[in-house]
């Protein structure tokens, strides 16, 4: 397809974000770009001179925005209300159409300094851009809506942090997303009372994102829509296994399209306490707590909403995330065992059966829905597996597991330890080869599974 620009964001007018300059770097060292990804918005076909013109110096996309804009947002980060934040090292760089039709917007991590940067440097470490590849591929194999890690290059800056061995090598991310819209949007313009800009924002996402128009009960059903999506990236998440690591409100984008990977992981078993990050001391974003963090994550919206809302309408749109967030768990679970669903009741049955032998046995996650691909279990998966053995026989498989040469081998996975080898050949040996022959292994699981 051919590039389609959009500007949609300056349609809310100066009061949602700052106009910035991106830092200039000393190198710019191409080492990532998601030419799949660049397909799907028509920019498939650069350079990789002009890539490192536009994603690497930020030199503006034709027709799209004529300079950076910093969003503003505040947000709890573990329950504490910030105020105090915003993007402070990351800017909307681009707006565009997909090949879906979607109005998709070109993030950046580690690009500079803005308003909203405090005492932070506004840069980002090249391993930290190596994890958000690997997480962002692996979730999207896996059938997570996430963000996509559309480019990295690195910057030849050197590095200091206290969490990690410094100095260490710098980058700069590109990400390709469906909106950076957060909740913390809202959160902002609330504590500020500020009732016209709540219904401005309100209006732009039900259009843009949601393909709805205004109304009396536009947050209504702003609040219901943002319910069912991020119900839905709770429920992937653990069909998937993943552990965001920072559930907080400014990291909840109101397509519930996932993104902004730091402390993540993938956990080994189904470990409900299992954390990623280790200042999480209390474990309130643990891979069994992440439905409990989002659904309040929901509710600061509701709460910003009902400025211009009436109470009612929106409880009833709060209420309806359980029943969501279960529903899709269960199609999570069922999709990854290679099953086609029957009915709500039999499929929740079937994934209750599944998580709970899961969690008794200890059993490695990947190499279980790699082995029961297609509905057929093992039989060296003991007793805790007889139920879900039963409910088996009920189910068809929505894919031929012969079809595809990648259940002839061994199940991918995106361990720590794996994350840490891939890494290791970067910073020893500058050897980019793993990493690429991981997002190759990677895709084609994806392939396999989808």
């Amino acid at each position: 397809m051919a590039f389609a620009p959009q500007q949609a964001i300056l349609s809310l007018g100066d009061g949602f974000f700052d106009p910035v300059r991106p830092a200039r770097f000393p190198q710019t060292i191409l080492r990532f770009r998601n030419d799949r990804a660049a397909a799907s918005v028509g920019l498939d076909g650069l350079s990789d001179a002009e890539w490192i013109a536009h994603f690497g110096r930020f030199e503006p996309l034709p027709g799209s925005l004529p300079q950076p804009l910093a969003l503003r947002y505040h947000g709890h980060q573990f329950r504490v209300y910030n105020p105090e934040i915003g993007d402070g090292r990351g800017f909307l760089f681009a707006q565009m159409t997909d090949d879906r039709g979607r109005l998709m917007d070109f993030g950046t991590k580690g690009s500079g300094q803005t308003p909203y940067s405090r005492f932070g440097d506004g840069r980002l470490t090249l391993k930290g851009g190596v994890r958000e590849i690997l997480a962002t591929e692996m979730l999207e194999a896996l059938g997570v809506e996430t963000s996509r890690s559309f480019s990295l290059i690195e910057t030849g800056e050197a590095l200091h942090r206290g969490d990690e061995p410094s100095p260490t090598r710098s980058s700069v991310l590109v990400r390709l997303s469906h909106g950076h819209i957060r909740i913390g949007a809202f959160q902002r313009l609330a504590a500020f009372q500020d009732l016209e800009g709540l219904r401005t924002l309100t209006a732009y996402v039900l259009q843009r994102y949601f393909g709805e128009g205004d109304g009396p009960d536009a947050p209504a059903r702003l609040l219901a829509g943002v319910v069912a999506r991020t119900a839905r990236m709770a429920g992937r998440f653990m069909g998937a296994g993943f552990v965001h690591g920072v559930l907080n409100s400014d990291n909840i984008n109101v397509t519930g399209e996932s993104f902004d990977y730091g402390p993540w992981r993938f956990t080994p078993s189904w470990a409900p306490h299992f954390v990623a990050a280790y200042f999480d001391q209390t474990g309130l974003y643990a891979f069994g707590r992440q439905a409990e963090a989002i659904y309040w994550d929901a509710m600061q919206l509701a709460i910003s909403l009902r400025l211009i809302a009436e109470e009612a309408p929106l409880i009833d749109a709060l209420e309806g995330f359980a029943d969501a967030f279960h529903r899709e768990q269960a199609q999570a679970i069922l999709w990854r065992m290679g099953l086609a669903p029957r009915d709500e009741a039999n499929d929740r049955a079937l994934a209750g059966a599944v998580e709970r032998a899961l969690q008794q046995s200890g059993a490695p996650l990947d190499s279980f829905y790699f082995d029961v691909f297609g509905g057929q279990l093992p039989d060296r998966y003991g007793p805790e597996f007889d139920p879900v053995r039963g409910l088996l026989a009920t189910y068809r498989a929505r894919k031929d597991r012969s079809a595809n040469p990648y259940w002839r081998g061994a199940p991918q996975s995106m361990l720590i330890d794996e994350v840490e080898s891939i890494w290791s050949a970067i910073a020893d040996r500058d050897d980019w080869g793993p990493l690429h022959a991981k997002v190759a292994a990677i895709r084609a699981m994806g392939q396999a599974l989808a």
